[in-house]
């Protein structure tokens, strides 16, 4: 793999383009070794650094006919000074603002100041809403859920029963003929399905017209998808949705930890030979895993927001944990899959935004600024439903089977619940 640039391209202290190179690099290093194995010669993978970071705020480029498709935060997400310290209340959702407001009132701030802000967060977690607050590295590195986090690995790749081989034919792309079943929702989860579907992957993203969603995010990540809507808390869409398992090769799941596995479809109801990849925010260990979580809260959790006591918050340029999660995440999926075809099992991959954020910490740190040349080479433009969208193209050289999507972001629901 060779990179192309440098790293001095986005706004520091964290290594964020290194890391957003990285995991661009070994995702497209993973599929040029399956591409090989399918009788295709994948030639030499590259990765140009500047690409790798705009793809990390790949919804900060999406124009759909010309227009910014709506505001990624809503009003009241965002961080409030407590008593003692600083909170981060996500508000995106409308049952989460409820839970904000039920906590704190329609003053939120003024709400927040009066309170603790371990009471605060804990407060609007037990009200079913979700909240961080600001800890320094070390606080997070005592506290039992990040020692939780901090033994596990970085992507787990874990074999969960046995399964014959299943070989993968001969192709001209490294996941031709590869079914994913997408249950996930806002970043990480849907750039994992993403970067599969341009490496060519039939992904079907399932989904249902009562969840809330983050339009923008929505479009920016349903790039070579197609969508579906199946309503599980229904028994006739369960049982659809253990059809399409059944006929999948992988099915991608961000939502809670236990929240599926509860209406049967956890890792004990996996068919043999199926890979589940699982994203979760604090972890898939320790007293948090049950935890609601997102990026924006997981950089306050984890110290990578933290300046100095009482400081405010200061966030990543770019969304990075769910980013590079999300490229973790694909970069499991096809490593479980080579292992599949070579040795045989049934799989389990894992990775979460708070495991991601250890490793980014652990990248070092620089003194870097924003890029101030202009990003034109990376965009395109595509017709789609929603209209004409202009995007970033995947990252990644892979000259053998260069990635790409098929299609643009469809309307949600769209298409038909089949392969």
């Amino acid at each position: 793999m060779r990179l192309v640039g440098d790293e001095d391209v986005i706004a520091g202290p964290f290594r964020v383009a290194l890391a957003a190179a990285r995991c661009v690099g070994e995702v497209t290093e993973a599929a040029a070794e399956l591409l090989r194995q399918r009788g295709t010669e994948p030639g030499p993978v590259t990765v140009d650094v500047r690409h790798a970071v705009e793809s990390f705020r790949s919804e900060q480029h999406l124009r759909v006919d010309g227009e910014v498709p709506g505001d990624l935060w809503a009003p009241l997400t965002g961080d409030y000074r407590a008593a003692d310290g600083w909170v981060r209340v996500h508000c995106n959702y409308p049952h989460h603002e409820a839970a904000v407001k039920a906590v704190l009132g329609e003053d939120v701030a003024a709400g927040a100041a009066v309170r603790s802000a371990e009471d605060v967060v804990e407060a609007v977690i037990d009200a079913g809403g979700a909240a961080s607050w600001l800890r320094a590295p070390e606080e997070w590195a005592a506290h039992p859920q990040g020692r939780a986090v901090a033994a596990e690995p970085l992507v787990a790749v874990e074999r969960i029963a046995d399964a014959p081989a299943r070989p993968l034919p001969r192709a001209d792309r490294p996941l031709a003929g590869v079914r994913v079943l997408e249950l996930t929702h806002v970043l990480a989860g849907p750039v994992c399905g993403r970067t599969l579907a341009a490496h060519g992957a039939d992904v079907l993203h399932i989904g249902a017209a009562h969840l809330p969603t983050m339009w923008p995010a929505v479009v920016d990540t349903s790039f070579g998808k197609r969508t579906a809507h199946l309503d599980l808390r229904t028994d006739p869409a369960r049982d659809r949705l253990r059809e399409l398992l059944a006929d999948a090769d992988v099915m991608v799941q961000s939502f809670r930890a236990d929240s599926l596995a509860a209406k049967g479809f956890g890792p004990v109801d996996l068919p043999p030979g199926a890979v589940l990849v699982t994203l979760n925010a604090y972890g898939h260990t320790g007293p948090w895993r049950t935890r609601r979580g997102f990026d924006s809260l997981l950089q306050l959790a984890t110290g990578i927001a933290y300046r100095g006591d009482g400081a405010k918050p200061v966030p990543l340029p770019v969304q990075a944990l769910d980013h590079a999660a999300g490229w973790l995440a694909a970069l499991g999926t096809i490593q479980a899959l080579h292992r599949r075809a070579t040795e045989g099992g049934t799989w389990h991959v894992r990775v979460s935004l708070a495991r991601t954020a250890l490793w980014l910490d652990s990248l070092g740190r620089v003194d870097s600024t924003d890029s101030p040349d202009p990003v034109d080479a990376y965009l395109s433009e595509m017709d789609s439903p929603l209209g004409s969208v202009r995007h970033i193209r995947i990252p990644g050289g892979l000259p053998g089977a260069p990635p790409r999507w098929g299609h643009g972001p469809r309307v949600p629901g769209s298409d038909e619940p089949t392969w």
